[in-house]
């Protein structure tokens, strides 16, 4: 029996689990700048890694002896929002890490605790002097300080930067967390409280981030498996793993995980297969692990509302704002191809599930008799039925869902008609099929691709601003990429000046040779 596991909690350590070199793609940079005497950032999703790229750094910086090196964690300190605890918190977190990692004696044994806006710089001023190599501090979870405690703590480390070449102090510091530096004011709710420049603190030189994985990256993870037990991960499962998970870390070994230990029992002669592989991600998007609810507890911010909500209607967002990059930063969104979209598959389906969890029991609870066997011909599903069911629906019912969004998921009202169509489909996942769902900024529309029985039922979702949204040229080319020759358009007119019966009907129009049933709502 193996003894390493595919890890889901916690930093990897190459005894314990199945991991790659974290220092692959950016040790050499990154002692590069610690060499230069640099202050930067490493920023990236929660549970991509981070923290085990800094433990391996300071490893490596151990080994080679020429600097002591700190890792130390802030996360504790996030509740201290007044520097009059904060500060404190922080040097007595220094001492105790110092203290358990082998450091020299002696961090602090003077400190002032009176003077809460030196104590720091002071502390690591007279530590660095009693050293005989130079100190290399690897902050994690920095972006956890917020208000008053960041603040103090920023203006105290750009004052020993900026004095150092006079005055002993760190050679080269790392801020570690979910955030860019330039989203650390986002932490601080005074907007008066500033370090007297644009960035609270621009002595930083890189802000880097951390690699999702390439299918070869997860080939190379899951080779390991193989080498050390015997199973095989099927090319199939490994292509659809990293479709799905666009080789977010957590992901693809939770994934792994749930095939191994819980579908396979451990028995290895058993393959992955990529139906193991579906099995898995379902299973996984029911349970909703900490990895999910810290993801999508953020889509309760209105900044991130501002950024998923267009995403859903497939509207514009400037990319430049803060709230794009911040979404970016913490992993909810990526850029592929010059389309901004969910970071990966399994995410699309997560924020739209999280958002409609309670519509989805409502809509369970106003129409029980709306279930999947009421839609299935033989082996194919009447898309035309349920859509007129929809259509119904949607007359009775539109006004208590837009204002149920509005009250009770954060304002997603302009969303409403796409995310309760998602909440009315659902009942295809239930009855054991499957939703693609496709959503990209600036396109005006979001694309839904049920799969059944092995076959493919494209449809796409608009809101009708203009007679541009009627074109057929879109669901057309989603068709295309479907592989099929029937596809149905949804059109939401929320103009509330025209009557149902204007809004609601049927009709099959032809485009390219391809019959498309258009939806009014």
């Amino acid at each position: 029996m193996s003894k390493k596991y595919f890890n889901v909690a916690g930093p990897c350590h190459p005894s314990e689990h199945y991991m790659l070199d974290p220092l692959r793609d950016s040790g050499e940079e990154l002692m590069g700048l610690i060499d230069q005497k640099h202050y930067f950032v490493i920023h990236a999703a929660r549970q991509s890694g981070k923290t085990t790229l800094l433990l391996n750094i300071a490893d490596k910086i151990k080994a080679e002896n020429e600097y002591y090196v700190l890792y130390c964690s802030l996360e504790a300190l996030q509740d201290f929002t007044e520097p009059e605890k904060g500060i404190p918190g922080i040097v007595q977190k220094i001492e105790s890490c110092a203290r358990n990692q082998g450091l020299p004696k002696g961090f602090a044994k003077d400190a002032n605790y009176n003077n809460i806006s030196t104590v720091f710089n002071d502390s690591l001023v007279d530590y660095c002097r009693s050293l005989d190599k130079p100190l290399i501090i690897l902050f994690d979870e920095a972006d956890c300080l917020s208000n008053g405690t960041l603040i103090t703590f920023l203006r105290q480390l750009r004052e020993g930067y900026i004095s150092r070449h006079n005055v002993p102090f760190v050679h080269s510091v790392a801020l570690v967390g979910m955030r860019n530096i330039r989203d650390y004011k986002a932490r601080i709710r005074d907007d008066s409280a500033t370090l007297g420049s644009s960035s609270p603190f621009n002595i930083v030189t890189e802000a880097l981030s951390i690699n999702t994985f390439t299918k070869e990256d997860i080939l190379e993870l899951y080779s390991q498996h193989t080498a050390e037990t015997g199973q095989v991960f099927e090319p199939q499962a490994v292509d659809y793993i990293f479709e799905q998970t666009s080789g977010q870390p957590w992901l693809v070994n939770a994934i792994a995980r749930e095939c191994v230990e819980k579908i396979c029992k451990k028995d290895y002669t058993i393959p992955i297969t990529q139906d193991m592989a579906k099995t898995a991600i379902n299973t996984l998007i029911l349970k909703r692990p900490t990895h999910f609810d810290s993801l999508m507890e953020r889509l309760k911010e209105e900044r991130i509302r501002k950024v998923i909500q267009p995403l859903i209607l497939g509207d514009d967002v400037d990319k430049t704002t803060d709230n794009y990059l911040y979404a970016k930063d913490l992993g909810l969104i990526k850029t592929s191809n010059g389309k901004v979209e969910p970071a990966n598959q399994i995410y699309a389906e997560v924020i739209v599930r999280y958002i409609n969890q309670t519509a989805q029991e409502a809509i369970q609870n106003k129409k029980p008799d709306f279930n999947l066997p009421k839609y299935v011909v033989g082996n194919k599903i009447d898309v035309n039925c349920l859509l007129r069911d929809f259509q119904s629906f949607w007359r009775e019912n539109s006004e208590i869902w837009v204002d149920l969004y509005e009250e009770g998921f954060y304002e997603y009202k302009e969303a409403a008609p796409h995310l309760v169509i998602q909440a009315f489909l659902q009942r295809v996942i239930n009855g054991g099929g499957d939703i693609t769902r496709e959503m990209a900024l600036g396109t005006k529309r979001a694309d839904i691709c049920i799969e059944w029985e092995n076959q493919k039922y494209p449809i796409e979702l608009k809101i009708l601003r203009s007679e541009k949204a009627k074109d057929l040229s879109q669901i057309s080319t989603y068709m295309d990429k479907c592989g099929t020759n029937e596809g149905w358009l949804v059109l939401f007119d929320r103009d509330a000046s025209k009557s149902w019966d204007e809004k609601l009907y049927v009709k099959e129009v032809e485009e390219a040779g391809k019959k498309i049933t258009v939806f009014g709502c």
